[in-house]
């Protein structure tokens, strides 16, 4: 990816999605999200050499939801390592991402560790010899490594208004519970996963956030590289709840969406993408978020299933 081509397409993409009628839903479930004004449109680009290219609200704070789940694995598999996988499954899901069907038919183990449940399991087992408190001051501080940036920080309006509505969530958590997949209280792993996701950014920082996942972090790996090479992995297959096949047909990119409206994408050894607009598709995902990427992946060739022009087939 050049940074000549690169800004000049932004631009474009930027350009299109503010003249698009059709800009999805906002999360109405949750009222703190429900307010936020689905104009806004933000997309940033981190690259190996340091350059960070950015459009439109970049340097809005969005809250970024499901994708601390990229994040609150990975130091969850720095933690248990293959351990971890005891608990939850590495498989895509049929249903919505806040499932008690799905969790039920797989006798209480998560299909994946982004659908809702695997997320509270996922959050379960980061509470272990800690308290909420300090499990979340360790997610914060990974955050702000990963970002290179101390200004991160959990949005307590957010997480309160997920708590007191997230009545699915409780259902999850109780069913973990009696499945025996749930080690703390309910209100112990809830109220530290409704505040992760409650972690509030901006384009920029979720962009510089994600370079671990792309191997071109300042600082070297964050994680080890075959934890590295599980997440993205589980990004492409699982990152867009049951919209994930449709995410990875058009797109073709490792990337996680929240229902915030942001969408973290990396391209390994390449690039680290973030792109925020808060109204979401039927999936729960980003309608304009991912207009914006496919977009880029087409016009630049980025998608990993994409054989460069003019390859002649051997044998």
């Amino acid at each position: 990816m050049k940074q000549d081509s690169i800004r000049p397409l932004l631009d474009q993409i930027c350009t299109h999605m503010g003249n698009e009628q059709d800009r999805g839903a906002v999360a109405s479930y949750i009222p703190e999200l429900a307010c936020i004004d689905p104009a806004h449109f933000a997309m940033s680009v981190c690259l190996p050499d340091g350059t960070q290219i950015s459009v439109g609200d970049a340097k809005i704070e969005f809250s970024i939801q499901s994708v601390s789940k990229v994040f609150t694995l990975a130091i969850a598999l720095g933690r248990h390592g293959d351990h971890f996988w005891t608990r939850v499954g590495r498989e895509p899901s049929t249903h919505v991402f806040n499932s008690v069907q799905e969790l039920e038919a797989r006798d209480g183990i998560p299909p994946n560790p982004f659908v809702n449940a695997g997320a509270i399991a996922t959050t379960d087992c980061l509470l272990v010899g800690a308290t909420p408190k300090e499990t979340l001051a360790e997610i914060v501080q990974f955050m702000r490594l990963a970002a290179s940036d101390d200004a991160i920080f959990i949005d307590p309006d957010v997480a309160s208004s997920e708590k007191e509505t997230g009545h699915r969530n409780w259902a999850l958590a109780h069913f973990l519970r009696s499945c025996g997949n749930l080690r703390h209280e309910c209100e112990l792993t809830l109220g530290t996963y409704f505040h992760h996701c409650a972690l509030a950014m901006t384009a920029e920082q979720l962009a510089r956030a994600g370079r671990f996942l792309a191997g071109i972090h300042p600082a070297g790996n964050l994680i080890a590289p075959g934890h590295i090479r599980s997440i993205n992995a589980l990004m492409m297959t699982c990152g867009h709840y049951n919209g994930s096949g449709e995410f990875a047909y058009r797109v073709g990119i490792p990337a996680k969406s929240g229902v915030g409206g942001g969408i973290l994408a990396v391209l390994p050894n390449r690039a680290s993408i973030a792109v925020w607009s808060p109204g979401l598709d039927r999936y729960g995902n980003s309608l304009l978020g991912t207009q914006a990427l496919e977009i880029l992946s087409q016009e630049l060739c980025l998608s990993m299933f994409s054989v460069a022009p003019g390859m002649a087939s051997q044998g």
